[in-house]
């Protein structure tokens, strides 16, 4: 299966230049070396100035690329002691959401990260990074652990939504969320999210209330995804690029309307060209963030998380006819 994506292809066609060379100069002794640097420049400025002109869509597909950095990939690299905490205690461990305890330089945090999964037996593992009503019972359980040992919560956002079926919707899904959204709000300790990938309605707002809100340069965040919207409006899921548009659901968007508090950058050509890279940058932007909350009271916290979210939404004509 292919991960290229269509407007990648004047990059793609520049590496494959660049790597044809690097051959060619392993075979003469050093001697294409200044043309690889040549070419190396060139593709650099081509992959921002594509990447600069990405529409709402195409900045869907970038956050859904397979090569992408996980929820799982940014805890292993920038916690420590990491230990996972399984189950919800009532019904079932759901797998779309990993929950544990970890350093993280150093201060111990509860981490809740929801995770797609990289190759098709994990993905059906992980089902999707889609969560059921125990996955979200997982979750508030290890908020409560959070706030009873005064622990910060990391949360890491990657899902298209919560599970849409038959069996989560009579385990009660909508209430499950609901009553997430209801105790993050309330939680005495500091949470600070990052949407690494997809936020994808309930199922990303279910774990997605907390003090700090960061999204990476091209993670969106939205109602409902793009075929969702498009299967409801226009009962066609070619619509899909026309729906993205009109959901406002990219970092920039997000950030003008004061949904989310900071843009974290990526890697020119996106967090799939240099996981590592991405994955270091929010790790500063946690670290700074983290500090910044450790100094503040559990009160102040929570004054602070009450004036974030009461203007969200204002209306701005009373009228109703």
């Amino acid at each position: 299966m292919t991960t290229d994506l269509p407007f990648e292809r004047p990059i793609l066609e520049l590496e494959a230049q660049i790597e044809n060379l690097r051959q060619l100069d392993s075979e003469t002794d050093g001697t294409l070396k200044a043309n690889i640097r040549q070419l190396e420049r060139r593709l650099q400025q081509i992959t921002k100035r594509v990447y600069d002109r990405l529409s709402t869509w195409e900045r869907v597909l970038v956050s859904r690329h397979p090569r992408r950095p996980h929820s799982l990939d940014y805890i292993r690299e920038i916690t420590t002691e990491f230990t996972e905490i399984h189950g919800d205690r009532a019904f079932r461990d759901d797998l779309a959401v990993v929950t544990g305890l970890a350093r993280f330089d150093g201060i111990p945090v509860v981490v809740v990260a929801q995770q797609k999964g990289r190759d098709m037996q994990e993905k059906v593992k992980r089902n999707f990074g889609m969560m059921h009503p125990e996955g979200y019972r997982k979750a508030l359980r290890a908020f409560r652990l959070a706030e009873r040992f005064r622990m910060p919560v990391l949360v890491f956002v990657d899902t298209p939504g919560a599970y849409p079926g038959v069996g989560a919707e009579e385990r009660g899904q909508a209430e499950a969320i609901a009553r997430n959204v209801r105790e993050m709000s309330l939680l005495r300790t500091s949470i600070i999210i990052s949407v690494v990938g997809e936020g994808g309605s309930g199922g990303a707002l279910g774990v997605g209330v907390g003090d700090v809100i960061l999204i990476q340069e091209y993670a969106v965040y939205s109602v409902i995804s793009p075929e969702g919207c498009a299967a409801i409006l226009w009962r066609d899921n070619a619509k899909a690029p026309d729906a993205a548009e009109a959901l406002k659901m990219t970092a920039p968007q997000l950030f003008e309307r004061k949904l989310v508090d900071e843009i974290i950058k990526e890697p020119v050509g996106g967090a799939h060209r240099n996981p590592r890279q991405a994955i270091g940058i929010l790790k500063r932007a946690l670290r700074r963030h983290l500090h910044e909350m450790t100094a503040l009271t559990i009160d102040e916290i929570l004054d602070r998380r009450y004036a974030k979210y009461r203007p969200i939404g204002p209306i701005s004509d009373t009228r109703l006819f």
